[in-house]
């Protein structure tokens, strides 16, 4: 399997530019050869990333380098300190993470905080597999994923003061309502739909905290950099991760996991191969994780991290498509937004009614 994960780096948008000079300065403190080349991810919807090569252009060396986005963002989010500081503890406890290069808090150095670190080669599955594989390889692939979430799952981290900072105790999953609800009303648009209903069963439906892990909070094919074995070499993009609930992290892996029988309108969702032949369903990766890890949660705690797990990644997206309608950015691939948005609305509502 060839290295494709850069193939959705381009030139960088105007409007994501930077001072190259200026990272080549900051690059050569830290031990690195200057910017030979940049070229901008196309695949991230939150934070910016960029391919930098450095050094001698006929034997670069790769390096990635991550951002926040221009324009108002929510509290706490996009924290580059954050994000490179938990990669960092977790290096040696867990294999699958990316070799920092370092951290910049200071704005004037790029016009705003970011970190490198270095690129892991590998294959990033998009939308499709490149060729496909056979059922037995699909169902290889997804334990190989699961086995890496329960390792994630099972580091100790207590024995990591990195890790053991992020945790507030008790009551993860009352928190995360409370915050993804704010969340939507700081990033409400005239065309915002009337969540109250879902929102009300949410907040009435919430189940106790399973436990306190490190959990991803993000976890999913298009954050993994895979081998040519297809066995996860890395995991990426720990802006969301924290110390919490571990079925939460379930609660957003499959929302974002889209069935081959799924309506035709989540199927304009898929950012990764979930519905080929020998995929795990949702309902597999739950009844799989349970197994291996001994939770054994109630059918209406399932229904309630189903529908959780949604809510939350139309908050996410309603905050970007909150930045787009007030031109604070003109990615026109968030054009859209709005209306995925709106589709999660009802599917949320769809999953309550049935439950009932």
């Amino acid at each position: 399997m060839s290295d494709t994960s850069q193939n959705l780096a381009r030139a960088v948008r105007e409007e994501d530019s930077f001072d190259v000079g200026a990272l080549s300065a900051w690059l050569e403190r830290h031990g690195e050869q200057p910017v030979a080349e940049v070229q901008q991810f196309r695949g991230g919807a939150s934070n910016l990333t960029y391919l930098l090569r450095t050094g001698d252009p006929a034997a670069p060396r790769d390096l990635i380098l991550r951002r926040p986005p221009a324009g108002r963002k929510a509290a706490g989010a996009h924290d580059m300190g954050r994000e490179h500081g938990i990669q960092a503890a977790l290096a040696p406890v867990f294999p699958h993470v990316a070799t920092m290069i370092g951290h910049e808090a200071d704005e004037s150095v790029l016009g705003s905080e970011f970190y490198v670190m270095e690129k892991v080669p590998g294959r990033i599955l998009r939308q499709d597999f490149p060729e496909p594989i056979a059922p037995e390889a699909a169902d290889a692939l997804c334990r190989r994923v699961l086995d890496v979430l329960v390792a994630l799952h099972s580091v100790d981290v207590s024995a990591v003061p990195g890790l053991a900072a992020l945790g507030r105790g008790e009551g993860y999953v009352g928190r995360q309502v409370r915050g993804w609800i704010r969340r939507l009303d700081g990033s409400r648009t005239d065309d915002t739909g009337d969540w109250s209903d879902v929102l009300a069963w949410i907040e009435t439906h919430q189940p106790t905290d399973t436990g306190q892990v490190l959990i991803h909070n993000d976890y999913r094919l298009d954050n993994l950099v895979l081998d040519d074995d297809l066995g996860v070499r890395a995991v990426l993009d720990w802006e969301l991760a924290t110390v919490g609930d571990p079925l939460m992290d379930l609660s957003s892996m499959i929302a974002y996991w889209v069935e081959a029988d799924d309506d035709e309108l989540f199927q304009l969702f898929r950012r990764q191969p979930s519905n080929a032949p020998g995929m795990w369903t949702r309902r597999e990766w739950v009844d799989r994780y349970c197994a291996a890890t001994g939770h054994s949660p109630s059918e209406r705690d399932l229904v309630f991290y189903e529908v959780f797990g949604l809510f939350r990644l139309a908050v996410i997206a309603q905050q970007i498509w909150y930045r787009y309608v007030h031109k604070q950015t003109t990615n026109e691939s968030y054009a859209l937004l709005g209306q995925v948005v709106s589709y999660l609305e009802q599917r949320c509502r769809r999953l309550v009614a049935e439950s009932a």
